[in-house]
């Protein structure tokens, strides 16, 4: 398939998405996906095209000064056309405000090629809080028995579960691991932004770790630095195939829980950490969230706690009407 040919201003912001931003290589595709829809679509908008079929439209001559002339009524069309036409959600609508607002705060501020900002005003669809999905203790402990012992993989495979269930790092921070990131019980972890946080290493996860280690593992045939954990290939995890490694220990233990996915390990962690006592700057420092109200998430409470809670509320006292009749 041919590559979609960007016009050079879309360009240089990817570039200062990742170079000075710090934000990721998939955060990047996402921003580009998503400008390379909206140029689309105002340009299907300008001339009366078909907007059911936007791909062969060519973005590569949109210059500056068609730029200027976009307007907040431009960016509240294309975001009809992607609830109404594409069906997109909530959440995905919202992503796309974020990046037609980073990219015009970047022509207006870090350029200064725009007199006036039109995404300014442009609000972001509300998103309704979804409380996190996550596994209790019971079900944790069944979906690592779910890890078959005396196979090659399983000391691998248990030492991931475990960094997940004990540091709740995310999938992309855990792929990304290196050997060098160990420092004696140290663990130093990029996340997102290019953000280095470093986390302890309990027990658990140092013995998991020495197994791992000493169960004849694969060997890198990749270059650069050697992975902390080493696909049967002889290369680095991806994503995919982490969560492929999840969904199998749950069928095998079991468990089968819906939707079981790594990054339901993380709410499971930071969830259990939460009930355990662990306050909420301390979690938001493990997790990596750069804003405490990320973290927020994990101060909910299971009903029949609330419950137990108010139940055992000092002044609920039960006093009959007679007490009150002289």
């Amino acid at each position: 398939m041919e590559k979609t040919k960007l016009p050079k201003i879309m360009r240089d912001f990817l570039v200062y998405l990742t170079t000075i931003k710090g934000k990721s290589h998939r955060t990047r595709k996402e921003y580009e996906y998503d400008l390379t829809l909206f140029f689309r679509f105002y340009i299907a908008i300008q001339n009366d095209h078909d907007i059911s079929d936007l791909t062969k439209i060519d973005i590569s001559t949109i210059s500056i000064d068609e730029i200027r002339e976009m307007t907040l009524e431009d960016l509240y069309l294309f975001m009809e056309y992607c609830e109404v036409q594409r069906g997109n959600s909530a959440s995905a609508r919202a992503r796309k405000v974020a990046t037609l607002k980073s990219f015009f705060k970047y022509l207006k501020g870090k350029r200064r090629l725009l007199e006036e900002n039109p995404a300014d005003e442009l609000e972001t669809p509300k998103i309704g809080r979804k409380r996190p999905i996550y596994m209790n203790i019971e079900e944790a402990t069944q979906f690592i028995d779910g890890i078959q012992p005396n196979r090659a993989s399983s000391p691998r495979n248990y030492c991931m579960m475990m960094f997940f269930l004990n540091l709740g790092i995310r999938v992309t921070e855990l792929c990304q691991l290196n050997k060098s990131s160990i420092q004696g019980r140290y663990l130093t972890v990029v996340g997102k932004g290019n953000k280095e946080r470093t986390v302890y290493l309990n027990d658990s996860c140092i013995q998991a770790l020495s197994d791992y280690d000493n169960s004849g593992k694969t060997v890198y045939k990749g270059e650069g630095e050697v992975p902390l954990f080493v696909s049967q290939k002889g290369t680095r995890f991806t994503r995919q195939t982490v969560a492929k490694i999840v969904k199998q220990i749950n069928q095998q233990s079991g468990l089968q829980k819906e939707r079981l996915t790594p990054h339901k390990l993380r709410h499971t962690s930071a969830t259990m950490m939460y009930k355990s006592g662990a306050d909420i700057r301390s979690l938001q420092h493990i997790l990596g969230h750069s804003s405490v109200a990320t973290t927020q998430i994990y101060t909910h409470i299971e009903d029949e706690e609330l419950q137990h809670v108010l139940e055992n509320n000092p002044f609920n006292i039960v006093r009959s009407r007679e007490h009150f009749i002289e």
